[in-house]
């Protein structure tokens, strides 16, 4: 098992909750989110350069959505942001009812359909949804805790869902022309282990990559759900990464502080902040949302 991975620091942003990562290849920068200070941020690694797009809620989870533009799951619903002026133009309203959820993780699929999922404070009820680029929404899953890391194989035979209180990660049988998930079964249980599983990213050999809430790391599992390494961070809660770069070898990883104690944030003092480690793999990219309506 490879864990002498070499992490960098390559933005102090002392971040609420960071998460979210999505690597635009176009440009070469980086999209992330910082949930509870409401701001979608743009990296450019090359030049360390960074701006902030204040979006006035809680965002979830973003995708590319065409030129200067992204798609975003807000608190209760879909939204875009163009980029070009920071404007937040409504999609749609979602779990609006449901005072005690928000929308959490979410990217798209190669299609260009968005996945979201939300997150249930108390009873599982949470749901995870698909919102395709005909402007159709679709029910997938339900009874969730936390809807968190989300992707899928290579092949795109098969979609994981991660439920973080449950710590586990599900495996399920994907159709990539419908959309449709079936057959759920369990392909990483953390049962039992000190820390929850996250956001994740999926490399082009299929192994899943998942940040750890809370376990000071991010550990790469097999298309077995095998463990084969483990990336060691200053950072008690690691939250989500993304693969970039112009190879895409490079796995960003964001952060967060929220909830720690003056001891936790003194034994993890770069808390919230973005890192990125060189790994000996080639990632997927992150895909569009391919939007007519």
């Amino acid at each position: 098992m490879q864990s002498d991975y070499q992490f960098k620091n390559v933005l102090f942003a002392r971040a609420r909750l960071g998460e979210g990562p999505i690597w635009d290849s176009t440009h070469q920068w980086l999209y992330w989110v910082d949930i509870y200070n409401h701001h979608v941020n743009r990296f450019n690694p090359v030049a360390g350069e960074t701006l902030h797009f204040d979006v006035g809620d809680v965002v979830g989870a973003i995708a590319l959505a065409g030129t200067n533009r992204l798609i975003m799951a807000q608190r209760h619903g879909l939204t875009f942001l163009n980029l070009d002026n920071g404007e937040v133009i409504p999609i749609i309203q979602i779990e609006a009812d449901k005072p005690n959820n928000r929308f959490n993780d979410g990217k798209c699929d190669h299609q260009g359909r968005f996945w979201f999922g939300s997150l249930s404070l108390g009873k599982p009820e949470a749901n995870l949804y698909r919102y395709d680029p005909d402007g159709s929404l679709h029910l997938m899953e339900t009874g969730l805790t936390i809807s968190n890391g989300l992707g899928w194989s290579p092949d795109q035979q098969t979609f994981y869902l991660t439920d973080s209180p449950q710590q586990k990660i599900y495996a399920y049988n994907f159709d990539a022309v419908t959309g449709k998930i079936s057959d759920r079964r369990i392909f990483v249980d953390l049962t039992g282990e000190s820390f929850y599983p996250d956001g994740m990213a999926i490399d082009s050999q299929g192994n899943i990559w998942s940040a750890m809430w809370d376990g000071w790391c991010v550990i790469c599992f097999n298309h077995e759900g095998k463990e084969i390494s483990r990336i060691k961070l200053p950072v008690q809660r690691p939250t989500s990464c993304t693969f970039g770069g112009e190879d895409l070898r490079t796995l960003y990883i964001t952060s967060a502080s929220v909830g720690l104690s003056e001891e936790e944030i003194e034994k993890s003092f770069y808390s919230g902040d973005l890192f990125a480690v060189e790994t000996n793999t080639i990632g997927l990219p992150s895909y569009s949302f391919n939007s007519i309506v």
